[in-house]
C-alpha cells in the first residue's frame, strides 16, 4: 500500500533451478490449486507511478485532517509504515481515522489506466494456469477491482480480496491469511502465495502454503519455494506442481 522503496524485491535469475530448490519443487500437492496473487509490484509495477500517487494522497490526508506541515505529515506517513507496516494502522491506533474514509481518499485515480505499467503477456499466462485464481491485496478493494480491470484480467479471478475483507489487518499478519482461508474456506496446503515481499511469503509458509517470490534484487530465503524474475515465468516455472 506504500511506496515500494522499501519493498522486498528478488534477485536475477536464469531458468536453472538449485537442488535445493528444485526438491521443494517436486514436493507434492494436492491436486487443485488455488493460486493467491499479490497485486502491487506483482501482477503490475506500482512503483513507476501507482505508488507515488498513493504517496503524495496519503501525506495530502495527514496535512489535511492532523493540522501538520507537509513535512510533518510525509515524516509521520513513513513512521507508521514502518512502524506498522501500513499508514493506516497508526492514524487508526493514534488519531481514530475512518479506515473507510482514509482509503477512499488516498485512492483515488482519474485515470489509472494512463498509470498502469504491466506486461500484456500476463493475460495469456493466467489463462493457461489451472485452478482457482484470487487476488490477495493489502490495498482497499474498489482500487484493487479497478486495477485488474483496467489489465483486462479480472475475468481470470475468482475474488479479489482487499484490506477491508482482511478487517484492515494486512499481510503480513497471520490475521490476513486466516481471515482469507475462513471467507474462501481454503486448505492452506492448496494455496500458492506469489509475492514481491518476502515477509508476506514468511508468513504463508509458517501456514503451510507454497511460496513464490517475484521480483530482482534479493536472496532467496529458505521459506521460499520457488523464485521467478518475471510474473510472466510463473506458468512455466510452476510445472513440476502441475504434473
Amino acid at each position: 500500500m506504500e511506496s515500494a522503496a522499501e519493498n522486498d524485491r528478488g534477485r536475477p535469475r536464469g531458468h536453472a533451478v538449485p537442488a535445493a530448490q528444485a526438491a521443494g519443487m517436486n514436493a507434492p500437492l494436492p491436486p487443485r490449486l488455488v493460486w493467491l496473487f499479490d497485486l502491487d509490484n506483482t501482477l503490475h509495477n506500482a512503483s513507476a507511478h501507482i505508488f507515488p500517487h498513493i504517496n503524495r494522497s496519503m501525506t495530502a490526508y495527514l496535512e489535511q485532517h492532523l493540522s501538520l506541515s507537509p513535512e510533518e505529515a510525509n515524516a509521520l506517513r513513513v513512521h507508521y509504515w514502518h512502524r506498522y507496516g501500513a499508514t493506516l494502522l497508526g492514524l487508526v491506533r493514534h488519531h481514530g481515522t475512518n479506515p473507510h474514509h482514509f482509503l477512499e481518499a488516498t485512492h483515488r485515480f482519474e485515470k489509472l489506466h494512463k498509470l498502469m505499467v504491466f506486461d500484456r503477456a500476463l493475460r495469456s499466462m493466467l489463462r493457461r494456469l489451472p485452478g482457482r485464481k484470487i487476488v490477495f491485496s493489502n490495498g482497499p478493494q474498489r482500487y484493487a477491482e479497478a486495477v485488474v480491470e483496467a489489465m483486462g484480467i479480472r475475468r481470470h479471478f475468482h475474488d479479489v480480496f482487499g484490506i477491508e475483507q482482511m478487517r484492515f489487518h494486512p499481510k503480513p499478519g497471520v490475521q490476513a491469511f486466516r481471515h482469507l482461508l475462513h471467507d474462501h474456506r481454503l486448505d492452506p496446503r492448496r494455496c500458492v502465495l506469489i509475492e514481491d515481499s518476502a515477509e508476506n511469503l514468511r508468513t504463508a509458509k509458517r501456514l503451510g502454503m507454497k511460496t513464490v517470490l517475484v521480483g530482482e534484487g534479493l536472496k532467496q530465503p529458505a521459506y521460499v519455494d520457488m523464485k521467478i524474475s518475471s510474473i510472466l515465468r510463473l506458468h512455466r516455472a510452476a510445472r513440476p506442481w502441475l504434473a
